[in-house]
């Protein structure tokens, strides 16, 4: 397993996230997403898994802007530019990818 953990530092999903992990010891690579934010290749990764919507945090202000825009490739180019947008944490395992706290999916990976 190739694990990748994007979460934000103040994130209690993520810090649940990364814990989940370390309690059954299996190595991940954690990324600040505020930081370093993801590539435009990760991100498109990430949206073939789970879909756009899915990685919409409506819980930020700014995200009702997206629903306002016609295009994915549109909302796809305002998450690469404001990270904040994206819901917490992604965990990416290759091709698969799970956005939130999904233990239950986590489970499965192998």
């Amino acid at each position: 397993m190739n694990i990748q953990i994007f979460g934000k530092s103040k994130c209690f999903d993520t810090k649940k996230a990364e814990r989940w992990f370390k309690e059954r010891r299996i190595k991940f690579q954690p990324v600040d997403l505020l930081r370093y934010g993801m590539s435009r290749g990760e991100l498109t990764s990430v949206v073939r898994a789970v879909g756009l919507d899915a990685l919409i945090d409506q819980k930020n202000p700014d995200a009702a802007l997206l629903n306002y825009l016609a295009y994915d490739a549109d909302k796809l180019e305002k998450l690469l530019e404001n990270p904040k947008l994206i819901k917490t944490p992604v965990v990416r395992n290759g091709r698969q990818a799970t956005v939130g706290y999904q233990p239950e999916v986590w489970q499965n990976w192998e």
